[in-house]
């Protein structure tokens, strides 16, 4: 199992962290994401490896809720 660290900035509650984790968990390969707004993180364990572009939408979905990926 692969696991990655996304940086999310705007997170602010369990809510966000609610959010940003069913957003991740309805991609195919990820197994389990676990957001935290306190760590501005979220960890995602991922069931095979992802590839760039699907990398690129996994951080859009988190655009697209209202957060931003910190590089």
């Amino acid at each position: 199992m692969q696991e990655i660290i996304l940086k999310i900035n705007g997170m602010m509650c369990q809510h966000c962290e609610a959010n940003v984790k069913k957003r991740l968990e309805a991609f195919p390969k990820v197994e389990e994401a676990v957001p935290s707004h306190t760590e501005n993180q979220a960890v995602v364990k991922l069931n095979a490896e992802l590839t760039a572009q699907e990398l690129e939408a996994l951080k859009k979905a988190v655009t697209d809720a209202g957060y931003q990926i910190a590089e």
